[in-house]
């Protein structure tokens, strides 16, 4: 199934799709950082995704950023409020030459990001990277995830977000695979 949402503001104007296959992703989010770690979290999650992206990236790239964040996380809760089996915990490490990332995910119901990542520089490229935490926040509270993403060791800014991205899709990807048995994976019977 494919989820679709458009969200359009005064800062950027998005049109974004979802999908739990493996058809090819089209990425356009005219932040070209922010393109590929994006693809590099469509490849290693298995999750299909179409983003069409304007904003006000001549101000800087925190809106673009972020708003893409937002629209991802509410078509993850769409997703994952269908589907009828999954694992619900994953847990990724990421080696990407000299530094190390890993993340847990809890597809919780109960939105938490715990951010642990000194990056090593304030820009790769043009791109701010205080803004992966401000994408993960946005995705994490909009999916209602319990994230943990934690750079375990640095080096080379560009490799630390990297791994930040491939561990987040690799987690992702172990929880939302299905399990043995049909229904929530709650103990409670539901995840709200």
């Amino acid at each position: 199934m494919i989820y679709q949402k458009t969200r359009n503001t005064a800062e950027t104007q998005l049109s974004i799709s979802l999908a739990d296959d493996n058809r090819p992703s089209e990425i356009n989010t005219g932040v070209g950082f922010l393109d590929h770690m994006l693809t590099l979290l469509t490849f290693h999650s298995n999750l299909s995704i179409t983003i069409d992206a304007n904003g006000d990236t001549e101000v800087d790239d925190h809106h673009v950023t972020e708003d893409i964040g937002i629209v991802l996380g509410q078509l993850l809760l769409e997703m994952t409020r269908e589907k009828k089996s999954f694992q619900r915990y994953g847990v990724s490490y990421i080696p990407m030459d000299e530094t190390l990332a890993r993340t847990v995910v809890d597809i919780s119901g109960r939105p938490f990001l715990s951010f642990n990542a000194s990056l090593s520089r304030e820009k790769v490229g043009t791109f701010d990277t205080e803004l992966v935490e401000e994408f993960f926040r946005a995705l994490v509270i909009n999916a209602r995830l319990t994230t943990h993403i934690d750079l375990i060791r640095g080096g080379n800014t560009h490799h630390e977000i990297e791994g930040i991205f491939k561990s987040f899709a690799r987690a992702l990807k172990v929880a939302l695979t299905s399990n043995d048995t049909e229904g929530t994976p709650s103990s409670k019977g539901v995840i709200e």
